[in-house]
């Protein structure tokens, strides 16, 4: 059994994002670990305690660039998922930089080069890095093509918002860091780790229908997220029913209304750590018109799970899965 194995038997055993949530989603925070999360949950763990990357490489980025990688000696990681596949893979010494998303507690003294999805070119350039990954929704373009004519080596990484895309995701991500070998050893461990975890579902359980809900009361921005989101694959693995895929939402967001509240009859509202405190916690959040109304709010059933690791989308999934489970099936 593997270490995360282990872990998970012993926890009785990852979530937007979802990362930032998935399907051109909202860009994750840095936060706090949420109620029920332990320790371990900002934490992640190398496959193998050392890797040895086979350089150079050549891949195809998901931009259709073939990009050539000489040297792995200074990441820079622009996506939360990316960055927690680049420390299970072994190579989280090398990472010079990341975004504002890789909130896991290895990354923590890492430089921040993002400012929500956009990057500062100077501040990557900076760094003097000799690899950038990448994901499809960070920019402005201009900013990835100023490091790519900088001379850097720019990998694209494909956009995953199912756990059925996990274990490539981290294929990809290793093969363009020439470490194949611990690469397939970290998407067979996460996809054994959800299976695990979907495993202990009670088989007597109800199909909740939850509504996941991005909120930055702040800046005035309520969402609930329908097919694509990310959120919608994490509900339906943890054994309940996306409410906005369930009223025929057709876009990952959608602005909130009372109305598509009370079409969706949420029995759980789903949320990050973060959004739900932007609103004022659970009685803030009952004040926003049509949540008190929703079968949700009037039981005062919410789930939150921490912003990197809802987001996750990769080796900590499984753990984000088993606090969703644990939340969404244990009664009121």
């Amino acid at each position: 059994m593997t270490r995360r194995g282990r872990a998970a038997v012993v926890a009785a055993t990852l979530l937007l994002t979802l990362v930032a949530c998935g399907g051109g989603g909202p860009q994750a925070t840095e936060a706090a670990p949420g109620p029920g999360e332990r320790a371990e949950d900002r934490s992640v763990e190398a496959v193998v305690a050392e890797a040895t990357p086979q350089l150079p490489t050549e891949v195809t980025s998901a931009d259709g660039r073939t990009v050539r990688v000489d040297d792995v000696s200074r990441i820079v990681s622009l996506w939360g998922n990316i960055t927690e596949t680049v420390y299970g893979l072994g190579l989280g010494d090398a990472v010079v930089g990341r975004d504002v998303a890789s909130t896991f507690t290895e990354a923590e003294e890492v430089p921040v080069v993002t400012r929500g999805h956009d990057v500062s070119a100077e501040s990557v350039l900076s760094l003097r890095p000799t690899v950038v990954l990448v994901d499809p929704t960070i920019g402005p373009p201009e900013a990835i093509d100023q490091i790519r004519n900088a001379g850097v080596p720019v990998v694209v990484v494909d956009e995953v918002t199912t756990l059925d895309g996990i274990g490539g995701r981290i294929r990809q991500i290793a093969e363009a860091l020439g470490v194949v070998e611990a690469g397939e050893a970290l998407a067979d461990e996460a996809d054994a780790e959800i299976a695990a975890v979907q495993a202990d579902i009670p088989a007597e359980a109800d199909t909740p229908r939850v509504a996941f809900l991005y909120m930055r009361g702040s800046a005035g921005v309520y969402l609930i997220a329908g097919p694509g989101s990310g959120a919608d694959s994490m509900i339906e693995a943890a054994g309940g029913e996306d409410a906005g895929t369930a009223i025929g939402l057709d876009r990952p967001f959608t602005p909130i209304t009372s109305e598509a509240l009370t079409e969706a009859a949420p029995d759980v509202i789903l949320m990050t750590t973060t959004g739900l405190e932007s609103v004022g916690g659970l009685d803030g959040l009952l004040e926003i018109p049509g949540i008190a109304q929703t079968p949700a709010g009037r039981d005062r059933r919410v789930v939150t799970v921490e912003d990197g690791l809802l987001y996750s989308f990769g080796g900590r999934t499984a753990r984000a899965l088993e606090l969703i489970i644990d939340q969404l099936h244990t009664p009121s």
